[in-house]
């Protein structure tokens, strides 16, 4: 993956002047999120002003691609709705040091750079991630605390966490697999064989939406479900078939499979 300048209209952001620099490219992978592609990019912008922000799209219909034009540095198209595909995409043409992957639902938190910029102040750090915070009510919460101990625990994390690497460990590990589901887990895991993954106290404020529509009881069973037989070695396709059936609302399960792995 050739390495290319950074646009003159990026910035470069740290927390002091004594303090590592970097600078950070934001890659969103989206499907079919016309509703709130606008929102997210410009809420995005305020917030990471100092970022480049790069939207890949996974065949969306609903015109997703065109809305997000104009609120991000550059649009990608991939031929396919696939994650792995998407985010790799994205990685290729990105022109920051760091690269961070986001999703379109996510609410990333003030000085969200100033923070990657303290984490990534350290040589011995490959990359890090973001704590998820959920809304009310306490079922939500009790989710998210046990998702982030579990987590730790077991060494697993997922992309609604917002994970951040250096660009040269995400090169070392050779980006995320082309697999149905976990793509996500299978690189942070990767991605500690390169150097240490720091998490930040501060928090993403991930939306409820998949919970809401699956119902929280059932969608947190799944998901330790399928968490549980992934540690026990079943394949990305065979978990990828439960996901389907377990996790998705109708629509979702008439298209073709999604990486929308969400469990820790």
């Amino acid at each position: 993956m050739p390495v290319t300048p950074a646009k003159e209209s990026q910035t470069v952001v740290g927390i002091s002047d004594d303090m590592l620099q970097v600078q950070v490219s934001i890659i969103v992978p989206v499907f079919n999120e016309a509703q709130l592609i606008q929102p997210f990019l410009a809420r995005l912008r305020e917030r990471a002003s100092g970022a480049e922000i790069i939207v890949v799209d996974g065949a969306s219909t609903d015109g997703t691609a065109q809305l997000a034009a104009g609120f991000c540095d550059r649009v990608v198209a991939t031929r396919e709705r696939s994650r792995a595909t998407q985010m790799n995409a994205g990685a290729r043409v990105a022109s920051g040091d760091i690269f961070w992957f986001l999703h379109a639902d996510a609410d990333v938190p003030p000085e969200c750079l100033d923070e990657i910029g303290r984490i990534m102040r350290d040589p011995t750090v490959s990359g890090g991630y973001f704590r998820i915070r959920l809304p009310p009510p306490v079922v939500y919460r009790l989710t998210d605390g046990l998702a982030h101990y579990a987590g730790l625990l077991l060494r697993m994390r997922c992309g609604d966490h917002g994970i951040f690497c250096r660009r040269t460990a995400f090169i070392h590990a050779g980006g995320f697999p082309d697999v149905p589901l976990m793509e996500d887990v299978k690189f942070f895991r990767r991605l500690r064989r390169h150097g240490r993954v720091a998490h930040s106290k501060k928090r993403i404020r991930a939306s409820p939406r998949r919970y809401e529509a699956v119902g929280p009881v059932r969608l947190t069973l799944a998901y330790g479900f399928i968490a549980t037989l992934y540690l026990f070695g079943v394949p990305p396709f065979a978990l990828s078939r439960i996901y389907q059936h377990a996790c998705c609302v109708p629509d979702e399960q008439t298209t073709s499979p999604g990486t929308r792995s969400e469990l820790i």
